[in-house]
């Protein structure tokens, strides 16, 4: 086989992996529903590459309003690769015990929100704390990895501790230990990942799970929806209505924030 034929050969075998966690995928659908029905918000967070995922939740188009995209751009902005912003300082970043703390020092957490942490090894500081501080305030956490890679790799952690030890669930993109799946005569590294292909693929089949929910309760979620396809005027009219859902949703993060 040619390597694009092999790497779509494996990408079959992971979609059949993921596509084989329906119950899994049906309790993430259950929890962040019943958090967006209870007018909260589902926390989204990836540092590195996983960054991908937190925004393929939300917002584009095919989404709609309740979920929060933790993005810190500190570990997560790599156009510039060196230099100032490079990714030498956020890989250095995203082991510094503490950051999550101060991250989520900003909102006033409920234990009717959940959160949903990305990370394809589980073994990096922030995302692992991350979901240790959303378990301290009793919220549920889901944890996204490459389930492989995670258990053959090393925690960043000075107890050894991993991202899945603090997951009240577990999803697995199927993507092998070293997440690189093709292998190139007279190359002794192999290339193209597949975690990001199994993420996007458990986000978005998690995405159909909880508007189905939504609908189902009565209260239909505004998506963001291409005028091509419902016509421009009610695609600007979606836009305006998720955007400002979003606002106040997340106004009641901050609103009782620190002494008040």
């Amino acid at each position: 086989m040619t390597p694009s034929e092999t790497y779509f050969t494996k990408i079959r075998s992971l979609v059949e992996t993921v596509a084989a966690q329906q119950a899994a995928i049906h309790q993430a659908a259950d929890w962040f529903a019943q958090t967006i029905l209870a007018g909260r918000m589902v926390h989204l967070f990836g540092s590195g590459h996983s960054r991908i995922m937190v925004e393929e939740m939300w917002p584009r188009y095919g989404s709609f309003p309740g979920f929060n995209p933790i993005v810190e751009l500190s570990l997560s902005f790599h156009n510039l690769v060196v230099g100032a912003n490079g990714q030498r300082q956020a890989m250095f970043l995203e082991n510094v015990s503490g950051l999550a703390e101060r991250i989520l020092r900003n909102y006033d957490l409920s234990k009717a929100e959940s959160a949903l942490i990305i990370s394809s090894s589980g073994c990096n500081v922030v995302p692992i704390e991350m979901a240790e501080q959303f378990q301290r305030r009793g919220v549920r956490v889901v944890a996204l990895v490459s389930l492989a890679h995670a258990q053959a790799s090393t925690s960043r952690r000075a107890d050894g501790k991993k991202l899945t030890d603090f997951a009240d669930l577990i999803l697995d993109t199927g993507a092998p230990v070293g997440d690189a799946m093709v292998t190139i005569d007279g190359l002794d590294t192999p290339v193209a990942p597949g975690s990001t292909v199994g993420g996007c693929l458990l986000v978005n089949s998690i995405k159909a799970e909880v508007a189905a929910r939504l609908t189902a309760a009565g209260q239909p979620p505004k998506v963001l929806s291409a005028g091509v396809i419902v016509g421009a005027a009610r695609a600007t009219e979606l836009f305006e209505a998720a955007y400002d859902e979003h606002a106040h949703r997340l106004a009641k993060l901050y609103a009782q924030v620190g002494p008040v």
